[in-house]
Protein backbone atom coordinates (compact mmCIF):
# COMPACT_ATOMS: atom_id res chain seq x y z
CA UNK A 1 0.00 0.00 0.00
CA UNK A 2 2.63 2.76 -1.31
CA UNK A 3 1.59 6.16 -0.71
CA UNK A 4 1.08 8.73 -4.02
CA UNK A 5 1.08 11.85 -3.41
CA UNK A 6 -1.90 13.43 -4.80
CA UNK A 7 -1.74 16.90 -7.06
CA UNK A 8 -2.71 19.62 -4.86
CA UNK A 9 -3.50 23.50 -5.25
CA UNK A 10 -4.76 24.72 -1.65
CA UNK A 11 -4.03 23.13 1.69
CA UNK A 12 -6.49 20.56 2.37
CA UNK A 13 -4.01 18.37 4.04
CA UNK A 14 -3.79 15.90 1.32
CA UNK A 15 -3.02 12.93 2.86
CA UNK A 16 -3.04 13.14 6.20
CA UNK A 17 -6.76 12.98 6.46
CA UNK A 18 -6.76 9.26 5.85
CA UNK A 19 -5.37 9.32 9.98
CA UNK A 20 -7.32 12.33 11.07
CA UNK A 21 -10.44 10.62 9.72
CA UNK A 22 -9.41 7.06 10.93
CA UNK A 23 -9.02 9.05 14.36
CA UNK A 24 -12.13 10.68 14.00
CA UNK A 25 -14.27 7.99 12.98
CA UNK A 26 -13.22 5.72 15.72
CA UNK A 27 -14.06 8.43 18.23
CA UNK A 28 -17.39 9.10 16.83
CA UNK A 29 -16.97 12.42 17.21
CA UNK A 30 -15.65 12.74 20.59
CA UNK A 31 -18.01 14.68 22.71
CA UNK A 32 -17.46 17.56 24.78
CA UNK A 33 -19.86 16.90 27.70
CA UNK A 34 -18.79 13.98 29.86
CA UNK A 35 -20.69 11.52 28.13
CA UNK A 36 -22.40 10.72 25.04
CA UNK A 37 -24.25 7.90 23.24
CA UNK A 38 -22.18 5.99 20.40
CA UNK A 39 -24.24 4.63 17.65
CA UNK A 40 -21.78 2.51 16.35
CA UNK A 41 -19.94 1.67 19.98
CA UNK A 42 -18.76 -1.46 19.10
CA UNK A 43 -19.75 -1.76 15.72
CA UNK A 44 -16.49 -3.95 15.28
CA UNK A 45 -18.95 -7.41 16.84
CA UNK A 46 -22.11 -6.74 15.28
CA UNK A 47 -21.35 -9.07 11.84
CA UNK A 48 -21.64 -12.15 13.82
CA UNK A 49 -19.96 -15.01 14.69
CA UNK A 50 -19.72 -18.54 13.14
CA UNK A 51 -20.36 -19.81 9.21
CA UNK A 52 -23.24 -21.58 10.42
CA UNK A 53 -25.13 -18.61 11.82
CA UNK A 54 -24.40 -16.10 9.21
CA UNK A 55 -25.27 -18.44 6.56
CA UNK A 56 -28.20 -18.55 8.42
CA UNK A 57 -28.85 -14.83 8.71
CA UNK A 58 -28.12 -14.67 12.14
CA UNK A 59 -31.15 -15.62 13.27
CA UNK A 60 -29.67 -17.51 16.19
CA UNK A 61 -30.67 -15.48 19.43
CA UNK A 62 -33.33 -18.77 20.16
CA UNK A 63 -31.77 -21.56 18.21
CA UNK A 64 -27.97 -21.22 19.04
CA UNK A 65 -27.06 -23.95 21.44
CA UNK A 66 -23.17 -24.17 20.89
CA UNK A 67 -20.15 -22.51 21.36
CA UNK A 68 -20.73 -19.79 19.76
CA UNK A 69 -24.11 -18.88 21.42
CA UNK A 70 -21.44 -17.01 24.27
CA UNK A 71 -22.25 -14.39 21.28
CA UNK A 72 -25.28 -14.64 20.33
CA UNK A 73 -27.31 -16.07 23.31
CA UNK A 74 -25.14 -17.17 26.74
CA UNK A 75 -28.22 -19.17 27.91
CA UNK A 76 -27.28 -21.71 24.42
CA UNK A 77 -24.28 -22.74 26.51
CA UNK A 78 -26.70 -25.06 28.16
CA UNK A 79 -27.03 -27.20 24.79
CA UNK A 80 -22.93 -28.47 25.31
CA UNK A 81 -23.01 -32.16 26.46
CA UNK A 82 -19.27 -32.18 25.73
CA UNK A 83 -16.21 -28.90 25.53
CA UNK A 84 -16.44 -27.44 22.27
CA UNK A 85 -14.14 -24.81 20.66
CA UNK A 86 -14.59 -22.77 17.48
CA UNK A 87 -12.45 -20.61 14.96
CA UNK A 88 -12.77 -18.54 11.94
CA UNK A 89 -11.60 -15.80 10.03
CA UNK A 90 -12.44 -13.27 7.83
CA UNK A 91 -11.08 -10.40 5.49
CA UNK A 92 -13.16 -7.78 4.43
CA UNK A 93 -13.12 -4.69 2.07
CA UNK A 94 -10.89 -6.43 -0.44
CA UNK A 95 -8.72 -7.55 2.66
CA UNK A 96 -8.09 -4.32 4.82
CA UNK A 97 -10.12 -5.27 7.65
CA UNK A 98 -9.42 -8.76 9.38
CA UNK A 99 -11.28 -10.40 11.78
CA UNK A 100 -11.03 -13.39 13.59
CA UNK A 101 -12.60 -15.60 16.49
CA UNK A 102 -12.23 -17.81 18.87
CA UNK A 103 -14.25 -19.90 21.71
CA UNK A 104 -14.24 -22.50 24.30
CA UNK A 105 -17.36 -24.10 26.31
CA UNK A 106 -17.15 -26.40 28.90
CA UNK A 107 -19.96 -28.14 30.77
CA UNK A 108 -18.94 -27.96 34.58
CA UNK A 109 -21.74 -30.29 35.84
CA UNK A 110 -25.04 -31.63 35.18
CA UNK A 111 -26.55 -27.79 34.89
CA UNK A 112 -23.60 -25.48 34.57
CA UNK A 113 -21.95 -24.60 31.75
CA UNK A 114 -18.64 -22.03 31.36
CA UNK A 115 -17.61 -20.32 27.91
CA UNK A 116 -14.53 -18.22 27.31
CA UNK A 117 -14.77 -16.25 23.61
CA UNK A 118 -11.83 -14.11 22.24
CA UNK A 119 -12.35 -11.25 19.07
CA UNK A 120 -9.95 -9.45 17.30
CA UNK A 121 -10.40 -7.34 14.28
CA UNK A 122 -7.73 -4.72 12.82
CA UNK A 123 -6.45 -2.69 9.84
CA UNK A 124 -2.21 -2.91 9.62
CA UNK A 125 -0.06 -0.92 7.64
CA UNK A 126 -2.12 2.38 8.03
CA UNK A 127 -0.04 5.33 6.70
CA UNK A 128 1.15 8.22 8.91
CA UNK A 129 1.70 11.12 6.76
CA UNK A 130 2.05 13.33 9.77
CA UNK A 131 5.56 14.48 8.99
CA UNK A 132 5.13 14.35 4.64
CA UNK A 133 4.08 17.99 4.84
CA UNK A 134 5.91 20.97 4.03
CA UNK A 135 5.15 23.39 6.35
CA UNK A 136 7.18 26.24 4.36
CA UNK A 137 6.03 25.26 0.84
CA UNK A 138 2.54 24.23 2.32
CA UNK A 139 2.20 21.53 -0.34
CA UNK A 140 3.62 17.37 0.44
CA UNK A 141 7.17 17.41 0.48
CA UNK A 142 9.10 16.48 -2.99
CA UNK A 143 9.73 13.04 -1.10
CA UNK A 144 6.85 12.23 0.85
CA UNK A 145 7.26 8.54 1.07
CA UNK A 146 10.69 8.99 3.31
CA UNK A 147 8.61 10.60 5.73
CA UNK A 148 5.98 8.22 5.87
CA UNK A 149 5.69 5.41 8.46
CA UNK A 150 2.75 3.10 9.33
CA UNK A 151 0.13 1.81 12.24
CA UNK A 152 -2.58 -0.74 13.09
CA UNK A 153 -5.67 0.19 14.39
CA UNK A 154 -7.16 -3.08 16.04
CA UNK A 155 -9.99 -3.43 18.51
CA UNK A 156 -10.00 -6.52 20.72
CA UNK A 157 -13.22 -8.11 23.17
CA UNK A 158 -13.23 -10.95 25.42
CA UNK A 159 -16.02 -12.63 26.33
CA UNK A 160 -16.67 -14.96 29.88
CA UNK A 161 -19.73 -16.75 30.21
CA UNK A 162 -22.08 -19.01 32.49
CA UNK A 163 -25.16 -20.87 31.76
CA UNK A 164 -27.39 -22.64 33.81
CA UNK A 165 -30.40 -24.99 33.26
CA UNK A 166 -33.54 -24.88 35.11
CA UNK A 167 -35.30 -27.90 34.51
CA UNK A 168 -35.38 -29.78 31.03
CA UNK A 169 -36.83 -26.99 29.18
CA UNK A 170 -35.57 -23.58 30.45
CA UNK A 171 -31.86 -21.84 30.93
CA UNK A 172 -30.70 -19.02 31.89
CA UNK A 173 -27.25 -17.61 31.22
CA UNK A 174 -25.13 -14.14 31.46
CA UNK A 175 -21.75 -13.02 29.48
CA UNK A 176 -19.72 -10.57 31.12
CA UNK A 177 -17.46 -8.46 28.33
CA UNK A 178 -14.17 -6.39 27.77
CA UNK A 179 -13.50 -4.18 25.29
CA UNK A 180 -10.03 -3.02 24.15
CA UNK A 181 -10.03 -0.59 21.07
CA UNK A 182 -6.26 0.85 19.64
CA UNK A 183 -5.17 3.67 16.99
CA UNK A 184 -1.08 3.07 16.97
CA UNK A 185 -0.06 5.32 19.97
CA UNK A 186 -2.80 7.97 19.14
CA UNK A 187 -5.64 6.93 20.93
CA UNK A 188 -6.81 3.93 23.04
CA UNK A 189 -10.36 3.22 24.66
CA UNK A 190 -11.86 0.31 27.09
CA UNK A 191 -14.90 -0.79 27.72
CA UNK A 192 -17.44 -3.02 29.99
CA UNK A 193 -20.44 -4.67 29.70
CA UNK A 194 -22.38 -7.38 30.42
CA UNK A 195 -25.60 -9.48 28.47
CA UNK A 196 -27.62 -11.64 29.98
CA UNK A 197 -29.89 -14.40 28.19
CA UNK A 198 -32.82 -16.98 28.06
CA UNK A 199 -34.25 -19.62 26.30
CA UNK A 200 -37.08 -21.61 26.49
CA UNK A 201 -36.67 -25.06 24.70
CA UNK A 202 -39.58 -27.66 23.52
CA UNK A 203 -38.88 -30.38 21.03
CA UNK A 204 -39.57 -28.47 18.33
CA UNK A 205 -40.54 -24.50 19.72
CA UNK A 206 -38.08 -22.54 20.87
CA UNK A 207 -37.76 -18.93 21.98
CA UNK A 208 -35.36 -16.59 23.56
CA UNK A 209 -34.11 -12.94 24.20
CA UNK A 210 -30.94 -11.72 24.88
CA UNK A 211 -30.58 -8.14 26.49
CA UNK A 212 -27.31 -6.71 25.04
CA UNK A 213 -24.81 -4.48 26.87
CA UNK A 214 -27.26 -4.71 29.43
CA UNK A 215 -25.52 -2.50 32.30
CA UNK A 216 -25.20 -0.04 29.26
CA UNK A 217 -21.45 -0.01 27.60
CA UNK A 218 -18.84 2.37 29.30
CA UNK A 219 -16.25 3.44 26.60
CA UNK A 220 -13.88 5.61 27.92
CA UNK A 221 -11.26 7.09 25.34
CA UNK A 222 -7.85 8.44 25.73
CA UNK A 223 -6.08 10.63 23.50
CA UNK A 224 -2.41 10.84 23.58
CA UNK A 225 -1.40 13.69 22.60
CA UNK A 226 2.28 13.47 22.13
CA UNK A 227 1.98 10.64 19.39
CA UNK A 228 0.34 13.79 17.19
CA UNK A 229 3.16 16.10 17.52
CA UNK A 230 6.17 13.27 18.07
CA UNK A 231 5.28 12.47 14.40
CA UNK A 232 6.41 15.63 12.93
CA UNK A 233 9.96 16.35 13.22
CA UNK A 234 10.64 19.89 11.03
CA UNK A 235 12.12 22.24 13.34
CA UNK A 236 9.87 25.32 13.77
CA UNK A 237 12.77 28.41 13.32
CA UNK A 238 11.24 30.51 15.73
CA UNK A 239 10.90 28.19 18.74
CA UNK A 240 13.89 26.17 17.52
CA UNK A 241 11.77 22.74 18.64
CA UNK A 242 9.76 20.71 16.12
CA UNK A 243 6.56 22.08 14.80
CA UNK A 244 3.46 21.13 16.69
CA UNK A 245 0.71 19.15 15.31
CA UNK A 246 -1.52 22.28 15.76
CA UNK A 247 1.05 24.82 14.00
CA UNK A 248 1.22 22.53 10.73
CA UNK A 249 -2.35 21.67 10.51
CA UNK A 250 -3.85 24.81 12.45
CA UNK A 251 -6.34 21.83 13.92
CA UNK A 252 -6.82 20.95 17.65
CA UNK A 253 -5.58 17.25 18.49
CA UNK A 254 -8.51 15.56 18.95
CA UNK A 255 -9.72 14.97 22.57
CA UNK A 256 -11.07 11.96 24.78
CA UNK A 257 -14.08 11.41 25.95
CA UNK A 258 -16.79 8.83 27.49
CA UNK A 259 -19.45 7.04 25.39
CA UNK A 260 -22.43 4.90 26.42
CA UNK A 261 -23.30 2.10 24.13
CA UNK A 262 -26.77 1.54 25.12
CA UNK A 263 -28.42 -1.75 25.45
CA UNK A 264 -30.03 -3.88 22.62
CA UNK A 265 -32.70 -6.24 22.87
CA UNK A 266 -32.55 -9.74 20.79
CA UNK A 267 -35.82 -11.66 20.43
CA UNK A 268 -36.01 -14.64 18.91
CA UNK A 269 -38.09 -17.77 18.03
CA UNK A 270 -37.56 -20.99 16.06
CA UNK A 271 -39.21 -24.07 15.11
CA UNK A 272 -37.33 -27.56 14.77
CA UNK A 273 -39.52 -29.99 12.75
CA UNK A 274 -37.82 -33.97 12.57
CA UNK A 275 -37.83 -35.77 8.78
CA UNK A 276 -37.36 -38.73 9.44
CA UNK A 277 -34.39 -39.99 11.95
CA UNK A 278 -31.46 -38.00 10.79
CA UNK A 279 -33.22 -35.36 8.57
CA UNK A 280 -34.54 -32.28 9.98
CA UNK A 281 -35.54 -28.57 8.84
CA UNK A 282 -35.11 -25.32 11.02
CA UNK A 283 -36.19 -22.22 11.10
CA UNK A 284 -35.43 -18.92 12.80
CA UNK A 285 -37.03 -15.11 12.75
CA UNK A 286 -35.05 -12.91 15.19
CA UNK A 287 -35.64 -9.01 15.52
CA UNK A 288 -33.29 -6.58 17.45
CA UNK A 289 -34.66 -3.63 19.27
CA UNK A 290 -32.13 -1.09 19.39
CA UNK A 291 -32.95 2.24 21.22
CA UNK A 292 -29.72 4.42 19.80
CA UNK A 293 -31.71 6.29 17.43
CA UNK A 294 -30.75 4.92 14.27
CA UNK A 295 -33.33 5.78 11.35
CA UNK A 296 -32.00 4.11 8.62
CA UNK A 297 -34.23 0.99 8.51
CA UNK A 298 -37.72 -0.38 7.81
CA UNK A 299 -39.12 -0.26 10.48
CA UNK A 300 -38.87 2.22 13.19
CA UNK A 301 -40.98 4.05 16.34
CA UNK A 302 -39.12 6.89 16.98
CA UNK A 303 -35.98 6.37 18.63
CA UNK A 304 -36.82 2.66 18.74
CA UNK A 305 -35.63 0.62 15.50
CA UNK A 306 -36.44 -2.94 14.42
CA UNK A 307 -33.96 -5.27 13.31
CA UNK A 308 -35.46 -8.61 11.59
CA UNK A 309 -33.22 -11.57 10.51
CA UNK A 310 -34.58 -14.86 9.09
CA UNK A 311 -32.81 -18.37 8.65
CA UNK A 312 -33.65 -21.84 7.26
CA UNK A 313 -31.20 -24.43 7.58
CA UNK A 314 -31.88 -28.04 6.28
CA UNK A 315 -29.78 -31.02 7.73
CA UNK A 316 -29.42 -34.56 5.86
CA UNK A 317 -28.08 -37.62 7.30
CA UNK A 318 -26.84 -35.41 9.89
CA UNK A 319 -23.82 -34.77 8.20
CA UNK A 320 -25.11 -31.88 5.37
CA UNK A 321 -26.49 -28.98 5.82
CA UNK A 322 -27.71 -26.11 3.19
CA UNK A 323 -28.79 -22.80 4.58
CA UNK A 324 -30.16 -20.03 3.70
CA UNK A 325 -31.01 -16.41 5.86
CA UNK A 326 -32.14 -12.67 5.47
CA UNK A 327 -29.48 -10.80 7.54
CA UNK A 328 -30.97 -7.65 7.43
CA UNK A 329 -33.54 -5.75 6.24
CA UNK A 330 -32.86 -1.93 5.53
CA UNK A 331 -34.84 1.46 4.07
CA UNK A 332 -32.52 4.41 2.93
CA UNK A 333 -33.42 7.49 0.70
CA UNK A 334 -30.28 6.34 -1.33
CA UNK A 335 -30.85 2.75 -2.13
CA UNK A 336 -34.67 1.97 -0.95
CA UNK A 337 -35.72 -0.88 0.76
CA UNK A 338 -32.70 -3.33 0.89
CA UNK A 339 -32.64 -7.02 1.33
CA UNK A 340 -29.81 -8.49 1.91
CA UNK A 341 -29.84 -12.31 1.64
CA UNK A 342 -26.89 -14.94 3.09
CA UNK A 343 -26.31 -18.69 1.87
CA UNK A 344 -23.92 -21.18 3.25
CA UNK A 345 -23.24 -25.12 3.84
CA UNK A 346 -21.63 -27.30 6.27
CA UNK A 347 -20.21 -30.74 6.82
CA UNK A 348 -20.36 -32.27 10.00
CA UNK A 349 -17.51 -34.67 10.33
CA UNK A 350 -18.28 -37.00 13.89
CA UNK A 351 -16.14 -34.54 15.97
CA UNK A 352 -15.55 -31.87 13.53
CA UNK A 353 -17.73 -28.96 12.02
CA UNK A 354 -16.88 -27.06 8.87
CA UNK A 355 -19.09 -24.55 7.64
CA UNK A 356 -19.32 -21.81 5.18
CA UNK A 357 -20.99 -18.89 5.06
CA UNK A 358 -21.51 -16.27 2.34
CA UNK A 359 -23.12 -12.33 2.50
CA UNK A 360 -23.11 -8.82 2.69
CA UNK A 361 -22.24 -8.81 7.04
CA UNK A 362 -20.43 -5.49 6.60
CA UNK A 363 -22.65 -3.10 5.16
CA UNK A 364 -25.66 -1.41 3.50
CA UNK A 365 -24.35 -2.27 0.05
CA UNK A 366 -22.44 -4.31 -1.94
CA UNK A 367 -20.57 -1.59 -3.77
CA UNK A 368 -18.38 -1.03 -0.54
CA UNK A 369 -17.19 -4.70 -1.00
CA UNK A 370 -19.22 -5.92 2.03
CA UNK A 371 -19.97 -9.35 0.82
CA UNK A 372 -17.43 -11.79 2.44
CA UNK A 373 -16.69 -15.73 2.47
CA UNK A 374 -16.45 -16.86 5.91
CA UNK A 375 -15.47 -20.76 7.19
CA UNK A 376 -15.65 -21.57 10.63
CA UNK A 377 -14.59 -25.26 12.22
CA UNK A 378 -15.63 -26.50 15.66
CA UNK A 379 -14.65 -29.57 17.49
CA UNK A 380 -16.63 -31.82 19.97
CA UNK A 381 -14.51 -33.67 22.31
CA UNK A 382 -17.04 -36.61 22.29
CA UNK A 383 -15.04 -38.83 24.96
CA UNK A 384 -16.68 -40.85 27.69
CA UNK A 385 -15.43 -38.86 30.48
CA UNK A 386 -16.16 -35.81 29.13
CA UNK A 387 -19.67 -36.07 28.84
CA UNK A 388 -21.98 -33.97 30.64
CA UNK A 389 -24.04 -36.53 33.29
CA UNK A 390 -27.73 -34.32 33.06
CA UNK A 391 -29.07 -37.00 35.60
CA UNK A 392 -25.70 -35.62 38.20
CA UNK A 393 -27.29 -34.21 41.68
CA UNK A 394 -25.06 -31.04 42.57
CA UNK A 395 -24.10 -31.05 45.87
Amino acid sequence: MMFVPPRLAARPLFAFRSLFLLVAVALISVPVQAQSVAKYGADFLSGGVGARALGMGGAQVALAQDVNSAYWNPSGLSGLNYPEFAYMHSERFGGVVSFDYGAVGFPINAQSTIGLAFFRSGVNDIKNTLDAWDVERDNPKANPEQFITTFSAADYAFFMSYARSLGDNLALGVTGKVIRRTIGDFADAWGYSFDVGVQYRTRRLVLGANLQDASTMLQSWSINTSAFDGSITDINPDTNQPFTFSEVFEQEVPEGGTFLVLPVARLGSGVIVPVGEKNSFAFGLDIDLAFDGQQANAFNAGDISFHPRLGTEFTLQNVVSLRAGINRITNSDLYGLDVTPSVGAGLHLKQLAIDYGFGDFAGLSSEIDGYTHRISIQLSLEQPGLRRNRDQVED
